[in-house]
């Protein structure tokens, strides 16, 4: 190695360390941020076709760009299993035991096409998978913030999804909106939003019922329970009930809660100014 390659790395190195925020300049502006969780269904990802969107996660990622100078982004994302379908026949895969195969063939899938996708917008991403045993000790709740914390502070979005594999209560019940409740918990986020394929919680299901009202604002739970009435999904298992237990929790521990419809461009910041139809809840 001559002078000149010894020194052209050497700028090159300055070049690039200029570019670094200092971690404690980051620690400074990660506590004046508010932390929003954002959980993508798998009907949302699909945007109501068979495969795995690569528009919606460019959409998403294109919306975290634009956040993340006033917000902290946390990802929980469903689609392991829609992503599996895009390689083998998921309906050859009746039971929970081969739901759970099918998940570990997809979930590498579905981090692949995030990391690629946001990439290309300059964001780096990082996988958690969790369980919910994970949140019945102090030790592993403290770890599981800790490495949440951690990845924010250098800037990385994590992308947290259950690890089916060894769990599966969110491929029989819930399509992860519980999970994304117990993540804002942990992690004291300021709201959560349930990106879904339906625009809020409405007086009757209005896939059913053609005139059915959207309810805009929701502060007491148990005056919208009586509303809910199911649809049955071939991709998502989470319906209004799984997102009105994640309300609960989000109720217990003061963070609000939209439900919106994640199809739409934009879903976050016109759900935040209240451009587009959607539920917020919101405990007094």
């Amino acid at each position: 190695m001559n002078f000149q390659t010894t020194l052209n790395q050497i700028k090159q190195f300055q070049t690039n360390s200029n570019k670094i925020k200092p971690l404690e300049t980051n620690l400074k502006n990660l506590e004046m941020k508010k932390k929003i969780v954002i959980k993508i269904g798998s009907s949302t990802l699909t945007a109501g076709t068979n495969r795995i969107s690569y528009g919606k996660i460019e959409d998403l990622a294109r919306q975290i760009t634009q956040l993340r100078e006033k917000y902290q982004i946390i990802i929980v994302s469903s689609g392991a299993i829609a992503t599996a379908r895009q390689v083998i026949d998921i309906h050859q895969f009746k039971n929970i035991e081969n739901k759970q195969a099918l998940a570990a063939i997809g979930q590498p899938k579905l981090m692949r096409i995030y990391d690629e996708v946001f990439e290309s917008f300059g964001l780096q991403v990082a996988q958690c998978l969790l369980t919910y045993h994970d949140f019945e000790k102090q030790a592993t709740i403290e770890n599981t913030k800790n490495t949440i914390h951690t990845l924010l502070q250098h800037e990385i979005i994590p992308i947290i999804n259950e690890n089916d594999t060894v769990s599966a209560e969110e491929i029989i019940f819930g399509d992860n909106d519980k999970l994304s409740a117990m993540v804002a918990k942990i992690i004291e986020a300021d709201i959560l939003f349930l990106a879904s394929d339906i625009d809020g919680v409405f007086d009757k299901n209005p896939h059913l019922h053609t005139d059915a009202q959207l309810i805009k604002k929701v502060i007491n739970l148990d005056e919208i329970k009586k509303f809910i009435e199911e649809k049955p999904s071939k991709l998502g298992t989470g319906g209004m009930t799984s997102k009105l237990k994640a309300a609960e929790i989000c109720f217990e521990n003061n963070v609000e809660m939209y439900i919106v419809n994640g199809n739409q461009n934009n879903f976050v910041e016109n759900a935040l100014l209240g451009n587009i139809p959607c539920t917020h809840f919101q405990k007094k």
